[in-house]
């Protein structure tokens, strides 16, 4: 019998074929939209059913040998696909990172040297399956470990120091974007809105990572580039991956603009914000799905999968790119994922950077933006 919550994915993924615009040359807007539904939707099952009988080690884990993150990554993906804590992928993912659960509060390896991160990604994961609050205690206590992390006040940080409200990989490490969305992520799953104090704090360092000086960014990079992407971090010299301007700006790219603006938007920033308003500008100029924009084939998974949950949360339905032609992201980037999917029904990246080049995590990563691309709740 299948569940409700699976009822209704269905029938989402039945609906998203009538959001494909007329006219449009794509492939995809010329095949029956009965035909496009049921690639959507086997799609999602042939990544699922590679993850259960390729994937899954005995003991519930995804990629052990790197800790419990890739493990956290599936599972969620799996349960915003409609498959329910009784799926016995789920299950046996649950239960292995149950035992990553530490006295502290903190969801990681004692070994890790990445334990913000993957504690982020393990409150995110039991937050999906917190039916009935089977997991209230595990959040609860996470939350607390991961605010102990950000460097602040009780660091000896104060406001003004460029590092202050961000959060690196662990311990009093450089802190980052990308570890500090992730935290973001967390925290908002964990229940912590725009006015908690944590929010607040990471919103000034997420801002301080956007090429745009404003009274919120008034660091060395701020109007050296000031185009409103974000990139890496402005702390320890700063650091983009995708290299420096001749000015000696930091350039921005894909992955990190789509984490800024999916931060700025759970800190509770609106579309008339001037920060949002920037990044917003961004992603119009540099819209595509071939590519992590200023990174090429590198990180291009995650790019997928920020750009979704970024434009899900800002509720943008279309983008209209620097050409004038409008796109309805979800459906366009549904196809992209079809169309990039292996026969045995996982996902990898010829780019290896950033451990893409393991299919338990590319195929945790294409199923969660699979989650993003059905047809947005009506509010």
């Amino acid at each position: 019998m299948m569940h409700a919550k699976q009822f209704l994915l269905r029938a989402a993924l039945l609906s998203l074929v009538a959001l494909l615009p007329l006219g449009n040359a794509s492939a995809a807007d010329e095949k029956p939209q009965g035909e496009l539904a049921r690639e959507a939707e086997a799609a999602v099952q042939k990544g699922i059913d590679h993850l259960r009988t390729k994937g899954q080690t005995d003991e519930g884990a995804f990629t052990p040998a790197i800790g419990p993150g890739i493990t956290a990554i599936v599972t969620a993906s799996v349960l915003r696909n409609g498959r329910t804590v009784d799926d016995p992928l789920v299950a046996k993912g649950l239960k292995y990172l149950e035992g990553f659960v530490q006295p502290n509060g903190g969801i990681y390896d004692p070994k890790s040297r990445i334990q913000n991160y993957e504690t982020c990604l393990g409150v995110v994961c039991f937050s999906e399956a917190n039916v009935k609050g089977r997991y209230d205690a595990i959040l609860k206590n996470a939350d607390k470990y991961l605010k102990g992390l950000q460097s602040d006040e009780k660091d000896g940080r104060k406001p003004s120091d460029v590092e202050y409200g961000g959060v690196g990989y662990g311990g009093a490490g450089r802190p980052d974007l990308s570890n500090t969305h992730f935290l973001m992520e967390a925290l908002e799953a964990a229940g912590d809105g725009p006015d908690d104090e944590a929010v607040k704090r990471a919103l000034v360092f997420v801002s301080r990572c956007q090429n745009l000086e404003t009274e919120y960014n008034t660091t060395a990079f701020a109007a050296k580039d000031p185009d409103g992407g974000f990139y890496y971090t402005p702390a320890g010299g700063g650091s983009s991956p995708a290299g420096k301007t001749a000015g000696g700006g930091l350039r921005s790219y894909g992955s990190m603009t789509y984490a800024g603006l999916k931060s700025m938007i759970f800190a509770g920033l609106k579309a008339d914000d001037p920060r949002v308003k920037a990044a917003i500008d961004w992603t119009q100029k540099h819209y595509t799905l071939t590519e992590n924009p200023g990174l090429g084939e590198a990180g291009l998974y995650y790019y997928y999968h920020l750009f979704a949950k970024a434009l899900d949360a800002a509720g943008q339905e279309t983008i209209t790119d620097s050409d004038g032609k409008v796109h309805h992201w979800r459906t366009e980037l549904a196809a992209e994922l079809a169309r990039r999917q292996q026969p045995d029904g996982s996902w990898i990246n010829k780019d290896s950077r950033w451990m893409e080049g393991d299919p338990n995590l590319v195929t945790g990563y294409a199923l969660l933006t699979l989650s993003y691309c059905r047809p947005a709740a009506k509010k």
